[in-house]
């Protein structure tokens, strides 16, 4: 018996030993950073800012690697089965807490399966319309709408995205009859909202912004609880629809078991960051608002992201496997 107690000892003390080596030598290589969606696209362009930033901090290369594909979820099943040693990250995003509920047949739990890091941003979605659409607020909106059941057609940039479900919320919440019609990206979506081929869409901000300024769109409204400094005349849906709100929400992930001064280390460099002016005025050209704290303040937000969508996404009836 007694020997059985200094073995637990001996290994528990390896343990903290094993600890506290991370914490002094990581990292020690370069890290992998998934990002489950193609070039070019706000959320890698997020990604390849905070790389760069993090590569100077930490000293070692922080690689962005694309893998699209599945809806998110294959860049996030390739983090889940990766190491959990502290060099392979994810880019948590909207996507993430969605398809929890989404998704009938995933591979993962997300929540169980990928640690909470750190939160980066959160960035609004803007309610734009096409200007031949005879309404300048969202009031206007929403008594045309119901003026004219089943008549006004909604864009998004695919089924099940946050632009998609920012507008189903929307429905919800105002009893606003308008039929969903999904493009593959935001691109297409847009091209024939300006055309007037459909009526509204629900877009992230960096990518309507230079047709709102340009005078192609109408922006109505930002989906987040307060005007977003770009379009500081801009009021946000929750003035008019008082609890509206549908901002993406960005940050870092490891797979689950990854030793905490691995994910002790990078929280405090991504703070230190969002902290930086530089990068903080980068980071608002994207339209985001920093969003620090601890690895268990942003698993809350993922938390509670992932329960608001599911309730969202069995009112709309999505559904894919």
């Amino acid at each position: 018996m007694k020997r059985f107690a200094f073995l637990i000892v001996t290994f528990a003390a390896l343990c903290a030993g094993t600890g506290a080596a991370i914490a002094a030598d990581y990292p020690n290589r370069p890290i992998k950073w998934i990002v489950p969606y193609p070039p070019g696209g706000t959320t890698d362009v997020l990604a390849r800012i905070m790389a760069q930033a993090l590569t100077e901090r930490l000293g070692q290369t922080v690689i962005v690697e694309n893998k699209p594909g599945g809806g998110n979820n294959i860049g996030t099943e390739a983090v889940v089965n990766a190491p959990a040693d502290g060099y392979t990250m994810l880019l948590v995003n909207p996507a993430n807490g969605i398809n929890a509920s989404l998704y009938k047949n995933l591979s993962f739990n997300f929540i169980r399966d990928i640690a909470p890091v750190a939160g980066i941003v959160r960035t609004p979605n803007v309610m734009v319309v096409t200007p031949s659409l005879p309404v300048k607020n969202v009031a206007e909106f929403i008594a045309y709408c119901k003026a004219n059941p089943g008549k006004v057609n909604m864009a998004s940039s695919g089924s099940g995205t946050s632009v998609h479900l920012s507008g189903e919320l929307f429905k919800s919440m105002t009893g606003c009859d308008m039929l969903h019609v999904p493009y593959k990206g935001a691109g297409p979506a847009l091209t024939d909202l300006m055309a007037g081929q459909v009526q509204v869409l629900f877009d992230n901000l960096p990518s309507s912004y230079p047709h709102i300024k340009s005078g192609k769109l109408r922006a109505l409204a930002v989906t987040s609880l307060a005007p977003d400094p770009s379009l500081p005349d801009v009021p946000p849906i929750q003035a008019t629809v008082p609890g509206y709100e549908a901002t993406a929400w960005f940050g870092i992930g490891m797979p689950k078991g990854t030793p905490r001064a691995a994910i002790n280390r990078i929280n405090a460099e991504v703070n230190k960051l969002l902290a930086d002016p530089k990068v903080r005025a980068r980071l608002a050209d994207l339209g985001g608002t920093p969003i620090p704290g601890t690895p268990e303040v942003f698993g809350k937000i993922i938390a509670a992201e992932t329960e608001k969508w599911a309730a969202v996404v069995k009112s709309s009836g999505a559904t894919l496997d």
